[in-house]
């Protein structure tokens, strides 16, 4: 069994760009940064069904962005910094560095 290949850069970048890139998603991290918070906490916190936080959840979970802890019957959801600097570094990367002038392109 051979391992997976690594994900390139972009492939980071897309993952975790793809993960906030819908509005459930962001109120969820927005409420996350606030601190540690349990799912039924952000159901009515958000007003949306358990089901369709889960789905939103996992999608974040599997990015990286957030990570769990089950307590007894409770799960409790809280920010990973890491893809937070990795995102920021992305982005950092992606500004423009100087400004070119036509005559440099192509000659």
């Amino acid at each position: 069994m051979t391992a997976a290949p690594k994900p390139t850069e972009t492939d980071r970048a897309v993952e975790l760009f793809h993960a906030l890139s819908d509005e459930t998603r962001l109120e969820i991290v927005r409420k996350l940064a606030k601190g540690e918070c349990c799912v039924c906490e952000l159901t009515d916190q958000l007003d949306a069904a358990q089901s369709r936080l889960s789905f939103h959840l996992r999608v974040l979970k599997d990015a990286g962005i957030v990570r769990d802890r089950k307590q007894g019957r409770w799960v409790y959801y809280e920010l990973d910094r890491e893809p937070f600097e990795e995102m920021n570094a992305i982005v950092s990367s992606l500004k423009p560095r100087a400004l070119r002038s036509a005559k440099d392109c192509c000659a």
